[in-house]
């Protein structure tokens, strides 16, 4: 615990600092987060004796973050293209090498690409949206309200369990308190964030409380989907880049879900 508590403080006032600074500087932290949980997704796989073209994966979520934060969604079908065919390239190769489950690396690389990459890239989106540090730091305590919650019930009066396979210790009645304190503490914080912005901010506990709702309702599995990889494999973690609290990939599953379904819900409610 001591060690969880240690990483958030250093980390936790880095990432507020660079989530409203946004920019380059923003794109960059969220590039360099994306392509370590690219390494992980890529070295898990191999414990499972799969074989990911690791520099494909991790160069195309370099040019899928940088690409969004240069152009939003403008070279986005380029930079698929170009992954895909030189995904398909380089398997190719590997399977005229002599390696027989080529076609399932290949998957698997595109996989990594597109999941971490893609999907990763809508942290950017938000920040990029009007008044986008506020919907960010609205969207991403969502998840921690959420998690914390399910986490504190479960432990304590957890009974029925949400998915054995996946993640043994996650119960039905956690879940449930994380709907409700997610729901409820993301309105609760636009409530605040509207009072401090003004009566202009499009920020408002209604569309808080729709956010919270949604997302606490969905991004667990985000958190499963990891889990999902880990136990194909049979490791407990992706990493050991933050003590206590595992690796890069471990830390964002549910930001993942969270983040392009917050930018989404955002634009359609808001901005369309």
């Amino acid at each position: 615990m001591l060690k969880r508590t240690l990483v958030v403080l250093v980390l936790l006032p880095i990432g507020l600092f660079l989530i409203l600074l946004g920019g380059w500087a923003f794109a960059a932290l969220i590039t360099l987060v994306l392509a370590l949980a690219g390494w992980e997704y890529c070295q898990v796989f191999r414990v499972g004796g799969l074989k990911p073209a690791a520099a494909i994966v991790i160069g195309g979520i370099i040019l899928f973050s940088l690409g969004r934060a240069q152009n939003g969604f403008e070279s986005s079908p380029i930079v698929l293209s170009l992954v895909i065919l030189a995904a398909m390239a380089y398997h190719l190769v590997a399977f005229e090498r002599g390696s027989d489950q080529a076609g399932t690396d290949f998957g698997v690389t595109l996989g990594g690409a597109l999941y971490l990459g893609w999907i990763g890239a809508y942290l950017i989106s938000v920040r990029n949206l009007p008044e986008g540090q506020w919907w960010l730091l609205l969207i991403l305590p969502a998840v921690w309200f959420a998690d914390s919650a399910a986490y504190i019930v479960g432990s304590r009066i957890g009974k029925h369990k949400m998915a054995p396979r996946l993640s043994p210790k996650k119960s039905w009645e956690g879940y449930i308190a994380g709907v409700v304190f997610g729901t409820l503490g993301t309105a609760l914080l636009a409530m605040l964030f509207q009072s401090y912005l003004g009566p202009d901010t499009a920020i408002t506990p209604w569309i808080g409380l729709l956010l919270g709702f949604i997302l606490s309702t969905l991004t667990t599995l985000g958190d499963l989907g990891e889990s999902m990889i880990k136990r194909q494999v049979g490791v407990k973690d992706t990493g050991r880049l933050l003590p206590g609290h595992g690796g890069a990939f471990d830390r964002i599953d549910s930001w993942l879900w969270a983040a392009v379904l917050g930018y989404y819900l955002v634009s359609w409610l808001v901005y369309s």
